[in-house]
């Protein structure tokens, strides 16, 4: 069973972060919620979410992917913790999945992940990001690095998370159990 890392900072975007998680484990792709303290947290629209461990003991484990959801000030709070930013460069380096949306692209960018990749984010925070290829589609995939835009494009964000880990055909099944 694969196995996915999902970061959750105090005022992180809660429409992004549980839509990830959810159609993830709908895929039943093991998920594990990390906070970066043993705190709940509280998302960007006041949200309460509790996570499954804190990131200190999630960081014991080995992921398949590490994905970041955006939202502001939550991508700041990732942005500014060495941790993110190390089990970032050690998924790139292990040839593993990272995947950021909304504003966290711009912590792939400050780790120096995305540079020569093309990435998408919210409009505006790859702009001062050197040597990316910043697109304007929903969701951009470029090797191992997957981006998205923002709330809007959290559910074709999260699909495409599913695809990459286990296939088209568990994609499709969980997206025809949505009803799109």
């Amino acid at each position: 069973m694969h196995k996915v890392l999902v970061p959750l900072a105090q005022g992180c975007e809660e429409l992004e972060a549980v839509t990830i998680i959810d159609l993830l484990r709908r895929a039943e792709i093991e998920v594990v919620t990390a906070g970066l303290d043993n705190s709940p947290v509280t998302a960007s629209r006041g949200t309460v979410i509790k996570p499954d461990t804190d990131l200190d003991t999630a960081l014991t484990e080995d992921y398949d992917m590490v994905v970041l959801p955006g939202g502001l000030p939550g991508a700041d709070h990732l942005d500014n913790d060495q941790r993110i930013k190390d089990i970032l460069v050690k998924m790139a380096n292990s040839e593993k999945f990272t995947a950021a949306i909304c504003a966290a692209p711009k912590v792939l960018a400050n780790a120096g992940i995305l540079d020569g990749k093309k990435a998408t984010s919210y409009p505006s925070f790859l702009d001062d990001a050197e040597n990316v290829d910043v697109s304007g589609d929903a969701v951009v995939k470029d090797g191992k690095i997957i981006t998205s835009r923002g709330p809007g494009t959290a559910m074709d964000f999260a699909l495409t998370l599913i695809e990459t880990l286990v296939g088209k055909e568990k994609r499709d099944e969980v997206e025809k159990g949505l009803v799109r």
